[in-house]
């Protein structure tokens, strides 16, 4: 198993209920995330940035 830091723009969405889902299935592309956090938002371009610390599965 290795963890990676990763950073992800996520566009804004409707709802928290909805952001979240979003952040979630975007992490998931890269592996489980193990903790993540919006560090900014852009409100010109409806952008959020994402940092997080996901794990990976060597085969």
């Amino acid at each position: 198993m290795t963890t990676h830091f990763i950073t992800a723009e996520i566009d804004l969405q409707e709802t928290p209920a909805e952001l979240l889902e979003a952040i979630e299935t975007e992490l998931k592309k890269q592996g489980e995330p193990l903790r993540w956090a919006v560090t900014s938002v852009d409100v010109e371009e409806q952008k959020a940035t994402v940092e997080a610390v996901v794990t990976t599965v060597k085969s």
